[in-house]
């Protein structure tokens, strides 16, 4: 079995027991318990994604720098971009063939998140998972770092303290995670909080966001602490809105969520036209064959999770034309559509980055008097929404690209409308069958 499920959520705060009938424990002998185990859960969790990085930067440079100088061919010559992926596709194919538990569950069903899987196929995710981030191809770690934290946090947690429920472990992880990948403990706070809506529970939401919170908190700061990470683009602040931006808000992030919608759509047919081909040494050489070919096409900023590749794009504002801009958005969402279906290992979100600043920025270009924050944010989040549906995510990444204050009342009403073209169409997401989730 690839997965253990988790055991229905606890009826107390994240991180501890649930209370026996008729216990009287105040709120504060609760949460201190989890202090620790939660502290120790952030930092490991920060780690493993500090170290996967770093790993899969050294073997990207080898092969996207070295080996080609080496062999005098252009590092980002069309060639080489197809050679490369194609060579992606076919590594990647045999870890999946081969490594215990084919690394993973088909990751067109992973989200953020999700039941534990097993240890045995956390080595194989994690190698099939860097070589596509070193390879080129257009997907982000989270999903696999997220799910491998979760898997080693409830192996672990329920060894060390059998007592604490397994669904607490998984929450400690998952925000662990999400708060080492973007460098702060808020974007956890508020899937969590998104999570716990509805959810039956004894003791207030913060009560309950306590240890979640801490595990956020620290693997943000250990990320902070030896990686700096930055989602600033340097974009220039807007610092006196008008209705003009807030109509331009709403505009362009509802045309950006309807062409995040588009891949959406066209998702279980792609799926569904590579798991024809069945044995993954022929799905993922083809993928990274096509990814190739787009890459190829779209040039060298299109290839990659997309973060860097975003900070390049907007460090030259002005410098695109809007037909340049129209296609990395076009070519960078294919990419990302190519590399979820046919089985490459990794996340969605910062793919989607890319792509709705790519769009923003087009829309700035056909359109000067648009603020280049409001274009880009505004964008992003029609995009996010789109792909992720996750309404807290999109709307605290939008955010912090701008790193403008002002922004923010912007993009909460420009959501508004996004959302409701969003709300109940297929999202970049298939349940086992194949079929898209609502």
């Amino acid at each position: 079995m690839a997965t253990d499920h988790a055991p229905p959520a606890p009826s107390g705060p994240p991180g501890s027991p649930a209370p026996a009938p008729g216990a009287d424990r105040s709120p504060l002998r609760i949460l201190l318990p989890q202090v620790l185990p939660a502290l120790l859960v952030g930092v490991v969790a920060s780690l493993l994604f500090l170290g996967i990085s770093a790993l899969a930067e050294k073997l990207e440079g080898v092969l996207w720098d070295d080996l080609p100088d080496a062999l005098g061919i252009g590092g980002h010559s069309s060639l080489w971009i197809i050679t490369m992926l194609t060579a992606t596709g076919v590594a990647v194919g045999l870890v999946v063939w081969k490594a215990p538990g084919h690394a993973g569950p088909d990751p067109a069903a992973m989200g953020l998140g999700g039941p534990p899987l097993a240890p045995g196929v956390v080595p194989g995710l994690l190698l099939a998972s860097t070589l596509a981030l070193a390879g080129g191809v257009s997907l982000g770690p989270e999903n696999p770092i997220i799910a491998t934290n979760i898997a080693l946090a409830y192996w672990l947690g329920r060894k060390a303290a059998p007592a604490v429920p397994g669904a607490a472990w998984v929450a400690l992880a998952s925000s662990a995670t999400i708060g080492a990948l973007f460098g702060t403990p808020v974007a956890a706070a508020l899937v969590i909080s998104e999570a716990l809506a509805g959810q039956p529970g004894r003791g207030s939401l913060w009560d309950r966001l306590f240890a979640p919170l801490v595990a956020a908190g620290a693997g943000a700061m250990t990320t902070q602490l030896l990686a700096e990470p930055s989602f600033d683009m340097g974009l220039p602040p807007l610092t006196d809105p008008g209705g003009s931006d807030l109509l331009a808000a709403m505009v362009i992030a509802s045309a950006a969520a309807l062409f995040g919608l588009a891949a959406c759509f066209l998702f279980p047919y792609v799926h569904a036209a590579f798991r024809r081909l069945r044995h993954p040494m022929v799905m993922l050489p083809l993928g990274g064959l096509v990814l190739g070919l787009l890459g190829a096409l779209g040039g060298p900023l299109t290839l990659f999770k997309g973060l860097a590749e975003v900070k390049e794009l907007t460090s030259s504002l002005g410098s695109w034309s809007s037909g340049e801009l129209a296609k990395l958005a076009a070519v960078k969402l294919l990419a990302l559509l190519v590399a979820s279906s046919c089985g490459f290992r990794g996340g969605r979100i910062f793919p989607a980055v890319f792509i709705g600043a790519a769009f923003g920025l087009c829309a700035q270009a056909l359109v000067p008097e648009v603020h280049p924050a409001v274009a880009v944010s505004s964008a992003v989040l029609g995009v996010l929404l789109a792909t992720t549906r996750q309404g807290w995510i999109s709307l605290f990444t939008a955010a912090v690209l701008a790193a403008s204050p002002a922004m923010l009342a912007l993009l909460c009403v420009a959501s508004l409308p996004a959302w409701l073209l969003v709300t109940g169409r297929p999202q970049l997401e298939l349940d086992e069958q194949g079929r898209s989730l609502h």
